[in-house]
């Protein structure tokens, strides 16, 4: 996937964007897939949130991202890094809002899987700026934690270091309102996880639902916000975004139907 943003003349910027692994113990395959990743080689790494999908898996999955920790990334948190997964009335998500209360305290070690990110040199952008550098050359990176629970707030604005060669906005959920916040700090992509890309989708239909207030259209894959943009001559005065499809399901519903598990190497290119 190809986005054309950075200056005429800049070198190309390798970004892997990684979501949604609801990972469980037992899960050998997608561990040993997901270490695998590293063989692309990304100038950087972005994981959106979602990675646990039981109260055991903070060890197999930091096996699972410890060769993707030896490049630069960042990180925010989707609400299955703090609360693990429960059943719901899966007729709740054809509601336009499919969202429960949380009543509960987090039972999931976001905390240490935060340290263990930062620790190998990850930005925390929950609710954060911060800056990496990419081949000696900075990429400024704004961030929110999870909208999906309302635990989103929008850092305040910071002047980008000189030489900046990509502004970047993550967040796990693709809510409007924080889709509206990116877009007018002039970001020039922004990156989400979350829907699963509708996850049961109906083959020449797609999504049935999105699992927030996005269109269903823009569900997955490399759209454009708040206007379409089919390519890089169309779209003028709207932001790039990508929204994973992700890797996983919750265990309590483990089913994927037209909408593949992916991670995907989106690589920022030169406007023409």
């Amino acid at each position: 996937m190809t986005v054309p943003v950075l200056t005429p003349g800049e070198r190309d910027v390798r970004v892997l964007h990684v979501s949604d692994l609801h990972l469980t113990p037992g899960q050998g395959r997608k561990i040993e897939w997901v270490r695998s990743l590293a063989a692309l080689e990304p100038d950087l790494v972005v994981n959106t949130g979602d990675n646990f999908a039981h109260p055991d898996s903070l060890a197999p999955l930091l096996h699972a991202l410890e060769p993707l920790l030896a490049f630069p990334g960042a990180f925010v948190m989707g609400s299955n890094d703090y609360y693990s997964p429960s059943f719901k009335n899966p007729a709740r998500y054809l509601l336009p809002d499919a969202r429960l209360p949380f009543r509960r305290q987090p039972d999931l070690p976001a905390d240490e899987l935060a340290k263990a990110m930062s620790a190998a040199g990850w930005a925390d952008l929950d609710n954060r700026r911060d800056v990496v550098e990419v081949h000696g050359r900075p990429v400024t990176l704004v961030g929110v934690d999870d909208p999906h629970i309302d635990r989103d707030v929008y850092p305040e604005a910071a002047e980008a270091p000189s030489g900046t060669v990509l502004r970047l906005g993550v967040t796990h959920a693709p809510y409007v309102r924080v889709l509206d916040q990116m877009h007018a700090d002039d970001v020039d992509a922004i990156i989400a996880g979350h829907t699963h890309g509708g996850q049961l989708c109906l083959p020449f239909y797609g999504a049935l639902v999105t699992n927030c207030d996005i269109d269903r259209h823009r569900v997955k894959g490399l759209h454009g916000w708040p206007d379409a943009r089919p390519d890089e001559h169309g779209g003028e005065g709207s932001t790039w975004l990508h929204v994973s499809a992700g890797a996983g399901t919750s265990p309590y519903a483990p089913v994927r139907f037209a909408c593949r598990p992916e991670a995907t190497l989106i690589t920022f290119t030169a406007r023409r």
